[in-house]
């Protein structure tokens, strides 16, 4: 069953807050147990996550990475099967407080009820 919008709209509450907090049991309520994170940063990384761990792995290297990182103008784009969700995240690097910029695109699926992938891409803003 593929959620509507209403449905999604809650979805993605307690997805984004069980990202925030990094907190795995609550993450996997809202996604399916197989949930796939596919991930480009819009530099040099490329990665697929899968499972609790890998997903708190990585959770784990953005915060030791990045001493801010923060998104705005976040806006869901809801389709039949689908949501993208379009936004701009600013980032400050820990180590030389180097700042960067960049506009994303993320895609989302939905499997009985609930998210099960999450496809990231991203790409640097230039002046």
């Amino acid at each position: 069953m593929t959620p509507d919008q209403s449905e999604r709209e809650l979805l993605f509450r307690a997805f984004a807050r069980a990202f925030l907090s990094a907190d795995m049991a609550a993450l996997y309520q809202a996604v399916t147990p197989d949930f796939l994170w596919s991930y480009h940063d819009g530099v040099s990384v490329t990665k697929s996550l899968a499972g609790a761990d890998a997903i708190a792995a990585h959770l784990a290297e953005q915060k030791a990475e990045f001493s801010a990182q923060r998104f705005h103008e976040v806006v869901y784009h809801h389709l039949p099967d689908t949501t993208f969700m379009t936004f701009r995240v600013s980032e400050t690097a820990r180590a030389t407080g180097a700042e960067r910029e960049q506009r994303g695109i993320e895609r989302y699926t939905f499997r009985d009820g609930k998210i099960a992938t999450k496809d990231v891409y991203r790409k640097p803003i230039t002046a």
